[in-house]
Parts: structure tokens; C-alpha cells; sequence
């Protein structure tokens, strides 16, 4: 691993130390979310989407016979019979190829590979507008604690970044 710090004074280099562990931690989770993302889309692709409809019935079948306006349940079954095969499409997609996309930067960045700090930037910017895009449609807390997520990993890169980036032009 490139130590970016040598050259500075102890304090600093005890802050940008702490703060690189805290990039590579806040990593670890990234890389954790996109394999989870992919094991996701991977098994989306597997089943049907009438295996879909047909467990979400099971699962909120016994909460509509105790309570037939239960909002929760409703929201579940409807969104269930909504699903189409082109929705599953989409959501494959969408979850295979934004989880490789972060697993492929996440090593990189787990490997302090220089270019994958400022594509690392850019596509967690990209990643955030369209979180934010979304969030304005579904109003989500967790698409939104997320986006936050993604807000603090964007600080650690960019403040790691530039830790290296003054390293290189000291040598």
C-alpha cells in the first residue's frame, strides 16, 4: 500500500492515517453492498415473476385475514402484482450493473490505484443524483440515508486523494 503521509508533520499524518482507515472501512462496506447488489440481481434473474406475486400473497395472506386494511400488506401485494417481466429487466440490470461497477472501484480503491479516485468521484456523483432523482418520486428514508452514505465516502476519497496527491508533488 502507497503511504501517502511521509513528509508531513505528526499531526497530520496521524489525521490523514485515521482518515485513510476510515476510507478503507467505509470501503469495506461498499464492497459489501455491491456484492449484495449482484447476489441481488443475480437472483432476481432466477425466479419468476409469478414466484414473486406468489410468495408476497403468502407472506402478507395472514396479515389481510387479521387486518384487511393493513397499508403495509397492500402496498406489498400491489407492488407484487405490478412487477412486470420488463420491471425484473430493469432491476436486474440496474442492481448487476451498479453492483460491478462499485465492486470494480472498490477493489481498486482497497489497492490505491490512482485512477480510481477521481472515477470513483465521478460515478458516486453520478450515483447520488440519481439517488436524489429518485427519492424525489418514492421519498425512501433509506434511499436517502444512503445517499448520505455515499456523501461521506465521496468526502474520504476526495480528502485521501489529495493526501496523495501532495505526497506526489513533494517527491
Amino acid at each position: 500500500m502507497q503511504n501517502c503521509n511521509s513528509g508531513m508533520g505528526p499531526m497530520a499524518n496521524t489525521n490523514d492515517t485515521r482518515l485513510h482507515r476510515l476510507l478503507k472501512a467505509s470501503l469495506l462496506l461498499k464492497g459489501a453492498h455491491a456484492l449484495i447488489e449482484c447476489a441481488s440481481g443475480i437472483a432476481l434473474s432466477l425466479v419468476s415473476t409469478q414466484t414473486i406475486l406468489n410468495v408476497v400473497r403468502l407472506l402478507t395472506q395472514q396479515e389481510l385475514t387479521e387486518d384487511p386494511q393493513d397499508r403495509i400488506a397492500h402496498a406489498l401485494l400491489t407492488a407484487a402484482e405490478g412487477f412486470s417481466v420488463s420491471s425484473q429487466h430493469f432491476y436486474v440490470f440496474y442492481l448487476l450493473s451498479h453492483g460491478l461497477v462499485k465492486l470494480v472501484l472498490v477493489i481498486a480503491l482497497l489497492r490505491d490505484r490512482l485512477w480510481a479516485y477521481p472515477a470513483s468521484l465521478l460515478t458516486l456523483s453520478l450515483f447520488i443524483l440519481y439517488q436524489l432523482y429518485r427519492y424525489s418520486f418514492t421519498h425512501s428514508l433509506p434511499l436517502l440515508l444512503l445517499t448520505g452514505f455515499d456523501l461521506v465516502v465521496i468526502a474520504l476519497i476526495w480528502k485521501d486523494y489529495s493526501a496523495i496527491s501532495r505526497q506526489r508533488h513533494r517527491t
